[in-house]
């Protein structure tokens, strides 16, 4: 039997929905990351996270010439072939929100924790200060503190 345009697009959709859960999957363990601190096992997820960005953007690239077909004028194998990819589809769409939704999300708590972590940082700068001031900074070493009154 021929191959259909339409055998293609299945393919498509079901290797787009494999890649995004994929991405879902990655945003949700990159979110525990980010929690926990552990940078250094977060950029090693970002790298292979990376390469499932490349796969979606080549499939996107693969779909581009089926947008601008009638949807209605494709032949397809079965009625279930296109009922399939149909829900493939819509599935994609919700994995996409899900995706954004925890991007936004993932930027959030990284936002918060390196603010936290300038805070931390500019309190450890003050408290060096002081600890300079005590131990004797520019204006020398404290040998006598004079605490008597003039009354």
């Amino acid at each position: 039997m021929a191959a259909l345009q339409t055998d293609n697009l299945v393919e498509l959709i079901a290797g787009k929905r494999t890649c995004l859960t994929e991405l879902r999957d990655l945003g949700r363990r990159q979110l525990e990351l980010i929690e926990s601190g552990d940078m250094t096992g977060l950029l090693s997820l970002l790298a292979v996270k990376q390469k499932s960005l490349a796969r979606l953007q080549r499939l996107e690239k693969a779909l581009d010439p089926f947008r601008e077909q009638d949807p209605e004028s494709r032949t397809w194998r079965t009625p279930e072939d296109r009922q399939r990819c149909a829900a493939q589809s819509q599935e994609c769409e919700a994995l996409l929100g899900e995706i954004v939704t925890q991007e936004k999300h993932a930027e959030g708590v990284l936002v918060r924790r390196r603010d936290e972590t300038a805070e931390r940082l500019q309190g450890a700068h003050f408290a060096g200060q002081a600890r300079g001031a005590y131990q004797g900074g520019a204006a020398g070493p404290i040998s006598q503190l004079d605490l008597t009154s003039e009354s």
